[in-house]
């Protein structure tokens, strides 16, 4: 019996590469940053990057691999067998 239960990208990821893992990281850089130098510049300078690289794999990645049809295609193969 098959579910039509929606496949998630972060099911195929590792422990350290989860949306909780993203966002701790991400969010460790910036607070250690001003907690360290308590320089605004360096910490912005810190911050963009690294807010950037986490819009892009918390927001945009799940989205692209949704609409690549890859994530899809991996559960009628699996459903087939």
């Amino acid at each position: 019996m098959a579910t039509n239960k929606p496949i998630s990208v972060w099911s195929y990821k590792p422990w350290w590469c989860q949306p909780w893992s993203i966002l701790l990281t991400g969010c460790l850089l910036i607070g250690s940053t001003w907690w360290l130098t308590h320089i605004i510049w360096l910490t912005i300078l810190v911050a963009l990057p690294v807010l950037i690289w986490m819009g892009f794999f918390l927001l945009l990645y799940p989205r692209l691999m949704q609409q690549s049809g890859l994530l899809a295609g991996e559960s009628s193969q699996s459903s087939n067998q």
